[in-house]
């Protein structure tokens, strides 16, 4: 296999590029091809059966760019699609689910939150995870609106700091010591959410954990690049968004997919 193949990394929207800038970070050589799915966002809303499709769509996509290697970088996507996408596709996939289990290991108080999309909360994977750590209370939190702001360029906006306050505020008094975020849009809250959590409470999303999985799994299979490649990043909306996210560093392109 050619190793200057690209690193494919598909979200249902821009909060993918908190995945792919970890990843962007740890492995620079790497060449990457990021797809925001925005047209379709956010996937946290819909059927099991629409996220396989929606998921499947996008690697076909990212496949026949070459990509040597797919990150789901989207937890609804993850926890609902990633079963199906290995059985169908001869390509590795590394998927991106919420950071349960560090935060219920080091919770002192025993009680955490998780800020999440529904499909995550409400699928299979994020049950099995839980059922892990029974002696833990877990604080579960469906982030309605949050998404939709951050795609529409609000995330310092007052709606989003009035929406956090109503999600966040049940946790703080209920005793939590940890948040995780369960969504790849989430980390680019965390000034806010900041602002809103006593400091003793920490804060846990995926994205570096993703990044040294794929570095990892890229070094078992030989897969490394040594070129220093430009990222390229597909959108099928307007690319505004996620340019002003990404900065003007990096070209975006829209793309009907």
């Amino acid at each position: 296999m050619d190793n200057n193949k690209p690193i494919g990394v598909f979200d249902s929207g821009i909060g993918g590029t908190s995945i792919w800038k970890e990843i962007h970070n740890l492995l620079p050589n790497e060449k990457t091809i990021y797809l925001a799915d925005s047209k379709n966002a956010p996937y946290g809303e819909k059927s099991r059966e629409e996220i396989i499709r929606l998921s499947m769509k996008n690697t076909d996509f990212l496949l026949d760019m070459n990509c040597k290697l797919i990150v789901v970088a989207c937890n609804t996507a993850t926890t609902n699609a990633i079963w199906e996408l290995r059985a169908k596709y001869d390509v590795p996939f590394i998927g991106i689910e919420p950071a349960i289990k560090p935060a219920a290991i080091n919770s002192k108080t025993q009680i955490i939150g998780i800020l999440a999309t529904k499909g995550t909360l409400n699928s299979e994977l994020f049950h099995k995870t839980t059922e892990m750590f029974q002696h833990i209370k877990i604080i579960e939190q469906i982030g309605y609106g949050l998404v939709e702001l951050i795609e529409n360029g609000q995330i310092d906006s007052a709606e989003m700091n009035q929406l956090l306050h109503s999600y966040l505020q049940p946790m703080i008094e209920a005793n939590i010591d940890f948040l995780v975020l369960g969504c790849s849009h989430y980390p680019y809250l965390i000034p806010q959410i900041r602002t809103i959590l006593p400091d003793h409470i920490q804060i846990i999303d995926s994205g570096l954990a993703v990044a040294r999985q794929t570095q990892n799994l890229l070094s078992q299979i030989g897969f490394n690049s040594d070129n220093n490649n430009q990222p390229i990043f597909y959108t099928n909306t307007n690319p505004k968004v996620l340019q002003n996210i990404l900065g003007d560093k990096y070209n975006v392109q829209e793309k009907d997919f």
